[in-house]
């Protein structure tokens, strides 16, 4: 059970091309946001879609997959674990985000 404590599993598609940051030590970083969607049927026997974004993070070779194989509209399905983080904004603002560290991507779709 030890591995279900903080594990995600997701299956979306890509709202824009990742972003890829190559660091000093020569390790790669790709960034990226993932639209999950479901729909439902209101009160009123409407159909309504609700899609949430995820804010993907992959490292080293996860992120080389990511930079040679997805693009903006593509489903993947990933595996990862939830992590927060805060950071400093340049006007000196501390700002919070959830992120999403992908550990496994598997290609979906055509």
């Amino acid at each position: 059970m030890n591995a279900l404590k903080n594990s995600v599993q997701l299956i979306g598609n890509l709202g824009k091309d990742p972003e890829i940051v190559q660091m000093d030590n020569g390790n790669k970083l790709a960034k990226f946001s993932l639209a999950t969607s479901e729909s439902y049927k209101n009160a009123q026997g409407e159909k309504v879609e609700d899609t949430q974004w995820h804010n993907i993070v992959a490292w080293g070779k996860t992120a080389e997959i990511v930079e040679n194989y997805l693009i903006k509209g593509k489903q993947v399905a990933i595996e990862g674990k939830l992590v927060h983080r805060s950071y400093e904004t340049k006007e000196g603002e501390k700002r919070y985000i959830t992120e999403i560290k992908c550990n496994e991507l598997l290609l979906l779709g055509k």
